[in-house]
């Protein structure tokens, strides 16, 4: 059922003494997804994920999984969660494979061929054998969410799993998280800062600050509602520069190198590329510049700004 809903909050808070570290919280997660979960530094993300794995008691508020209250459903529940949150910690000495047989052990078991094969999931089958302390930082994050992957589970949460990657760990995770959602059809809650992760893996996402929701919904939504910025190289460029000064939608227009710069509703980019070409302007490019980031850095900074109907989008 595409539409279920696999994880929902309902007014969450974690108050520590007097400071709200999540205040009011209501996030929605249907199964299917890869949600995107974005904040600044200290914005609540990492108390969000343990009040969703029960690893701390909210103050306020309530979580639901699979339709049902965590509390008073948690080894029901959980027992179709896997998470990984922070570093993972392992037995150096030992190898892979005798890692994750421990650890499978305190949940109740698996058999020797489910643990190969979410070895085989993760990257890792031809290093089963081999100690982890010959591992490199990637490896061993890749075994941390095979551990999350033992059960195997429906719904995954990775709290920053490409944390002090080089390129190459951020890809091999990221290659994984799409695995993971395509051929293993998992729903995945991934909290990252490291937005352009974020675009390329993510369809939904939510973005909180000072622990407050700014703004949830499917992130292709997200980034099409507003304005982009969009530069179009087009000859010659004086004349497209006066006949995007004439649109009456278009703003902040600059010739810059020979091309030009301009900001535009999303909604009419080939309307204009369309209009220029009419024109007889031989347009050679246009490269919207709308990204993750720029609307993470409008978001957050102007979160007073955005609406109530933006805030509580789902994407519909």
């Amino acid at each position: 059922m595409p539409d279920e809903v696999v994880l929902q909050t309902f007014t969450l808070g974690k108050r520590y003494g007097r400071r709200w570290a999540v205040s009011d919280l209501d996030l929605t997660v249907r199964r299917g997804e890869v949600f995107g979960f974005l904040g600044p530094n200290g914005a609540g993300k990492s108390t969000t994920i343990r009040m969703i794995l029960s690893l701390i008691t909210p103050s306020t508020g309530r979580v639901e999984l699979f339709g049902k209250p965590l509390r008073g459903n948690r080894k029901e529940v959980l027992g179709r969660v896997g998470g990984l949150v922070e570093r993972p910690d392992f037995y150096l000495y030992l190898s892979a494979r005798r890692n994750l047989e421990i650890i499978a052990a305190l949940c109740g078991g698996v058999s020797r061929q489910h643990l190969y094969e979410t070895l085989e999931i993760v990257g890792l089958a031809d290093r089963a054998e081999d100690a982890v302390k010959t591992f490199s930082h990637g490896m061993k994050q890749r075994l941390g969410i095979a551990q999350a992957l033992l059960g195997p589970p429906e719904f995954i949460v990775l709290d920053e799993p490409t944390s002090g990657l080089d390129p190459q760990g951020i890809k091999e995770v990221r290659e994984l998280v799409a695995r993971l959602s395509s051929d293993h059809h998992m729903t995945i809650f991934l909290s990252s800062h490291l937005l352009h992760e974020i675009e390329q893996t993510a369809t939904s996402m939510a973005i909180i600050s000072g622990g407050k929701m700014v703004v949830q919904g499917r992130v292709r939504d997200l980034l099409s509602e507003r304005e982009v910025t969009v530069r179009f190289d087009a000859r010659p460029s004086e004349r497209a520069r006066e006949v995007l000064a004439g649109l009456p939608f278009a703003s902040g227009i600059k010739l810059e190198a020979g091309t030009v710069e301009v900001c535009l509703p999303a909604d009419r980019i080939a309307d204009v590329n369309r209009l220029l070409v009419q024109l007889g302007l031989e347009v050679r490019a246009v490269v919207p510049k709308r990204s993750l980031e720029e609307y993470f850095l409008t978001i957050t900074e102007g979160a007073s700004e955005v609406s109530p109907a933006a805030k509580r989008s789902q994407g519909n």
